[in-house]
């Protein structure tokens, strides 16, 4: 683009407005260890099964809503997202946000993205459960699940408290994806207590490929560059697809009309 006189016009930012943070409305998940992943289901990036401790924490209630991201547009923090006109009721969560987005809107509103084991332990608590109301196989009444791609949405958030987590997140199976600041590393369940990196991830896809291990992802394949982890399931996915153990991984710059995020907060003085 050139201005009238011939020198180039540079793109302006957004000025910023005085836009507050909405309140969060978060739960208190409690320290201590829980059984992460599983030995006998699922994927096998979900295995083995094993001990996990995680420090107190709080996390958001339900996901990031359209509305509360709009506030964090209007502030000049957040960029727009994208959405079809199904999409764009302000309590239906955000969609089409990439991992930078979401890590942006969650500094804005005083808080963080949660980590993979915060967001299971979130989900299914102590006593090992499949999903997060339990081990009873998902209903509609429970989750926001099994629709077309090509028609369907997510619902309002928490229209479904039947779902809750041991917690009282809601929301935590289904709708959307949420973003969790993990690096995804396939074989991070083999090595329990060393924290994924970039670099220990792209060793185990380069030895995936070495060994032709195509399955051992799921149906995501093998990528080529450091992905960060999304737990949940989707409003399109089917029913199995949302056990608290799942992990899918996409490439932080994603977005998609699927997946979406909450924050996570440390507790005060911490």
């Amino acid at each position: 683009m050139v201005a009238l006189l011939g020198g180039p016009l540079l793109a302006q930012p957004a000025p910023r407005v005085a836009v507050t943070p909405p309140a969060p409305d978060r739960v208190r998940v409690s320290a201590g260890g829980f059984t992460m992943g599983t030995s006998t289901a699922g994927e096998p990036d979900e295995r083995p099964a094993h001990h996990r401790e995680v420090a107190e924490f709080f996390l958001d209630r339900t996901e990031v809503t359209r509305g509360s991201y709009q506030r964090c547009v209007r502030a000049g923090v957040c960029e727009a997202a994208a959405a079809r006109p199904t999409f764009r009721d302000p309590s239906q969560p955000v969609v089409n946000v990439s991992w930078f987005m979401a890590r942006a809107y969650c500094a804005w509103a005083g808080g963080r993205l949660p980590t993979e084991p915060e967001g299971e332990k979130a989900a299914r608590g102590t006593d090992g459960r499949t999903w997060p109301w339990g081990n009873d196989p998902p209903t509609p009444s429970r989750a926001v699940y099994g629709q077309r791609m090509s028609v369907g949405s997510p619902a309002r958030v928490g229209e479904r408290p039947s779902g809750a987590s041991p917690y009282g997140a809601l929301d935590l199976a289904g709708n959307v994806w949420e973003w969790t600041e993990t690096v995804y590393d396939p074989y991070a369940y083999t090595r329990p207590g060393t924290e994924p990196t970039c670099a220990t991830a792209l060793a185990a896809f380069t030895d995936l490929r070495r060994r032709n291990l195509w399955a051992f992802t799921g149906a995501m394949g093998i990528p080529s560059e450091c992905q960060r982890v999304l737990r949940g399931g989707a409003w399109n996915y089917w029913p199995d697809g949302l056990r608290a153990t799942n992990r899918v991984h996409h490439e932080p710059r994603g977005r998609y009309p699927v997946s979406g995020f909450r924050c996570a907060a440390d507790p005060p003085g911490r």
